[in-house]
């Protein structure tokens, strides 16, 4: 049985790419690309792989790429002490102790390291979610969570990598992790942007800042 996309709902996906170890659809709606929910990797499997990543708070090379995101950010959301959440910080939050460390008040979530549903309580001026969105099992229910949130004016800054150029899907470093199930690119986000009358901004092939409207 083929199931409606997971984030926009759309029926009837289409079939995208067979992969060594597993198939992937795609949705004619928003874009989204993702693997089917039957080979969606089990919880175990999920954590075991988290569990090899390295995210040394000393790296510089990690600092440098978590600034690609944290650079625009701080550029549209104004000096601290303003509230922020780092949603998917995995086993070390370096993100949210880099801003701490320049002002900024953070809480993390992550549903397998900080799964505290006090962070889910609160709404923030600025969310980010690097490396993360890849790994939804259900983008729409994930991305109405970030979407609620966010306070009116407030910045979502999300990490990960566009698939704009459909042809060379099957050559991204992306597939050889099987816990990444959800592809996006640019049409996605444009999708989410109208859908939700959100603003977006794309500032590199892996970086994206949406802000939520302040309504009257």
């Amino acid at each position: 049985m083929c199931r409606p996309c997971p984030l926009c709902k759309t029926p009837k996906p289409s079939f995208f790419y067979h992969g060594p170890q597993r198939d992937y659809l795609r949705c004619r709606k928003c874009g989204l690309i993702f693997v089917p929910r039957e080979e969606l990797p089990l919880p175990a499997a999920e954590k075991a792989r988290y569990d090899l990543h390295e995210n040394d708070p000393t790296d510089q090379g990690y600092r440098r790429f978590l600034n690609q995101v944290i650079k625009p950010l701080l550029a549209h959301i104004g000096p601290p002490p303003q509230h922020g959440l780092d949603f998917g910080s995995g086993p070390g939050p370096v993100l949210a102790q880099m801003l701490t460390a320049q002002g900024y008040r953070m809480a993390c979530f992550d549903p397998f390291y900080r799964p505290h549903p006090k962070a889910l309580g609160q709404s923030y001026d600025f969310i980010t979610c690097t490396e993360a969105m890849e790994h939804f099992h259900q983008p729409a229910k994930e991305w109405q969570i970030l979407r609620r949130l966010l306070r009116p004016g407030g910045w979502l800054g999300i990490m990960t990598k566009l698939v704009d150029d459909l042809s060379q899907f099957s050559e991204m470093h992306y597939l050889s992790d099987l816990t990444h199930v959800s592809f996006y690119s640019r049409q996605t986000f444009n999708y989410l942007a109208r859908q939700d009358r959100l603003r977006v901004k794309f500032y590199s092939d892996n970086v994206i800042l949406i802000q939520k409207p302040i309504r009257a």
